[in-house]
């Protein structure tokens, strides 16, 4: 029953990282109806980012997350500024040079760390004195993953800027008609999904380890993710991370470890076959 019981836990733990993940992949399919498969690689740069800090410049962890965060959503608005914005009305362009964009991140990552896997500091030290024991680190990871998704919730749906996002996922024919910048709502959309997979970097390299191909994995759960819950619903994403986090992990615990990733392939086959358009359909907030 403790078994059982701790399997549940570290489910929960973990399908938090993946909703902050996921979150930010479907912000921009949502707003721009694009897909940016260079998202796994900006995991890599935020995880990357704060092993440099902390491990060559010497800060501590909170630095270099907040370093992280920064030079995450940098590199995202640059990849729009330089490469998306001129061709941002072809879906199939924008994932072709996505996917590139992502070839080259992980090959310069190699390049200039190695591929030996690189650990970063926790968070926070210690464990909880229940069921054996919990880290600290992953249960502060799931709290302020809960935190940044909360902000963005009420970002989202109450700030000025936040509902001109929502008019211009809905029609950017329309937003641009009432005056609305719908390139810099683009742009804003960019830099919060790049800061939210920044972040997630930081979170997953501290519990396991950072590595040039770390972003992969969490890039397909995050496709399977966005399918499932609905390609564009913040919530769907939400509710799509726990089925598919707590897919992954009963697999991993109670099938096969080397099953990791098939769960959610299977899922995502299953769910396009069925319901194409996911739980929640395509939508932005609800």
């Amino acid at each position: 029953m403790s078994g059982l019981l701790n399997t549940v836990v570290n489910a929960t733990l973990i399908s938090a990282l993946y909703a902050l993940v996921a979150i930010g992949f479907t912000l921009i399919f949502g707003v721009g109806g694009v897909l940016n498969l260079s998202h796994g690689a900006i995991i890599t740069i935020g995880a990357f980012m704060a092993y440099f800090v902390t491990g060559v410049l010497g800060a501590n962890i909170w630095v270099a997350t907040l370093a992280a965060l920064v030079v995450s959503g940098a590199f995202a608005a640059v990849l729009y500024f330089v490469l998306i914005r001129r061709v941002q009305h072809d879906p199939i362009t924008v994932m072709i040079l996505t996917l590139v964009t992502a070839i080259v991140v992980e090959e310069a990552v190699k390049v200039l760390v190695g591929t030996q896997p690189r650990a970063i500091p926790s968070l926070l030290g210690g464990h909880l004195a229940v069921m054996g024991g919990i880290q600290l680190n992953r249960v502060f990871a799931f709290a302020l993953s809960w935190v940044v998704i909360g902000a963005l919730f009420v970002t989202v749906n109450y700030s000025r800027t936040g509902k001109a996002i929502i008019a211009t996922s809905m029609s950017t024919r329309g937003a641009s008609l009432v005056g609305i910048e719908t390139n810099r709502m683009y742009l804003y959309t960019w830099v919060i999904a790049g800061a939210l997979a920044g972040l997630a970097g930081v979170f997953l390299g501290s519990i396991q380890t950072a590595g040039w191909a770390m972003g992969r994995g969490p890039l397909v759960l995050s496709f399977s993710i966005v399918v499932l819950g609905g390609i564009g619903s913040i919530r769907g994403s939400l509710i799509g991370a726990y089925i598919i986090g707590f897919l992954e992990v009963f697999t991993v615990s109670y099938v096969d470890s080397s099953l990791s990733g098939l769960a959610s392939l299977v899922v995502l086959v299953v769910i396009l076959l069925v319901k194409p358009e996911g739980l929640f359909g395509r939508e932005l907030v609800e």
